[in-house]
């Protein structure tokens, strides 16, 4: 029996909303693209964008950036971070985190996560207290929130500034506290494959006078600075627009336009990928040989891509698994390899770190998990083929 093979890319995104494409259009005509080239009384694009996700924040505060990388870094600038300091991140994250604390000056130490891909509680309460680190920049990595609650507890307890990388977790939230909200600073991905879309692109939210002058500054403002969307009372910036470096990373009036014509509908399409996310979760939940991750109640997600595990495949199956899923058309991620492939590195890859110690429940738990986007793109039915085809292929693999 000739065995189904899925046609669609996992790369292709949804187009740019049509009114988008024009008012992008029109801002090239105007050959206006740099933020603070602007007409008298005319606000620029990027300054609407700061606005506006602020508002939707319930934010004081927004910053465009040119990526998601660029805000980790300048956040921890801001927040005062000194050259050697140590910073705590999750041991399961993308390589632009860590390269953002190094880029700051700062020292990663790793701590451990948990079988649901958050961090671990237990872990992070003993790095606190072994590393007297005064940063924590949590990654929400691929959309899953720890409970919060609980994280905003220890980093009060032992007086850690906490910095959320929110790139999974746009227009997520918990407890019915949007994602963002939590630390003194959260950093957004608008890199193509997250919930807006620029190509490149990052967005820097906080309620802190200081961090956003800063921040502002670092940016590449000169002396602009008061051509920003939100920006503090101008006597903030007396000292701190002379004592800041400018390390230029300041979004274009084209990219923001775009992220202006998406910002309406994140909620809707948000909604779009639960329903992508649910139908492939509900197709692999039917195999008792796949681990899903659990979902606390507290917790609003979105399903822009999903993790599983097959604990019982050996390292030699797991190289044949995703082969034979990638022959029948689903492109599986591995975050278990010992060396790097496109977007996905394990943690003891990041040489430039320096030697960590042992995370042996976080290798584990890394070994046989694979992850795979939801495009908006596909369909439910799509989702329900897709699981078809990897529950299909994990039976092939182990009953061999």
């Amino acid at each position: 029996m000739k065995k189904s093979v899925f046609s669609k890319s996992f790369t292709q995104q949804e187009a740019i909303p049509e009114h988008g494409i024009e008012q992008a259009v029109q801002v090239m005509r105007t050959g206006r693209l740099h933020r603070y080239n602007t007409l008298s009384g005319e606000t620029a694009a990027a300054a609407k964008l700061e606005q506006e996700y602020a508002a939707y924040m319930g934010q004081s505060y927004c910053l465009a950036c040119t990526s998601g990388g660029y805000a980790l870094h300048i956040a921890l600038k801001a927040a005062g971070i000194r050259t050697g300091d140590a910073v705590l991140c999750n041991a399961f994250t993308l390589a632009p985190v860590p390269g953002a604390i190094d880029n700051a000056g700062g020292k990663p130490v790793l701590v451990e996560i948990d079988g649901n891909y958050c961090v671990d509680l237990n872990h992070l309460e003993a790095m606190m207290q072994q590393s007297r680190a005064r940063f924590f920049m949590l990654s929400h990595m691929r959309g899953h929130i720890a409970d919060m609650n609980a994280v905003v507890a220890l980093c009060r307890q032992y007086e850690v500034t906490l910095i959320e990388d929110c790139a999974h977790t746009m227009g997520a939230s918990w407890d019915g506290k949007k994602s963002g909200s939590f630390g003194k600073i959260a950093c957004f991905s608008t890199q193509t494959y997250k919930h807006l879309n620029s190509g490149e692109g990052g967005l820097l939210i906080t309620d802190d006078d200081i961090v956003m002058a800063r921040a502002i500054i670092y940016s590449g403002s000169y002396m602009l600075y008061e051509r920003h969307g939100t920006l503090p009372a101008a006597e903030v910036f007396a000292d701190i627009r002379l004592d800041t470096p400018n390390y230029s990373g300041r979004m274009d009036n084209l990219r923001a336009t775009i992220l202006l014509a998406q910002l309406p509908a994140l909620a809707e399409n948000c909604a779009r990928w639960n329903a992508r996310y649910q139908a492939l979760e509900k197709r692999l939940s039917k195999n008792p040989r796949i681990q899903l991750a659990q979902r606390p109640a507290l917790e609003s997600y979105v399903g822009s891509s999903l993790q599983f595990r097959v604990e019982a495949l050996d390292p030699r199956q797991v190289s044949a698994f995703m082969s034979s899923c990638a022959r029948r058309g689903v492109e599986l991620k591995w975050f278990g390899g010992a060396e790097p492939q496109g977007f996905t590195s394990r943690y003891d890859s990041w040489r430039y770190i320096g030697k960590t110690p042992p995370l042996p429940q976080t290798l584990a738990i890394l070994a046989t998990t694979f992850d795979l986007r939801i495009p908006l793109t596909f369909s439910i039915e799509d989702m329900e083929q897709i699981g078809s085809i990897i529950d299909d292929e994990v039976g092939s693999i182990l009953d061999r």
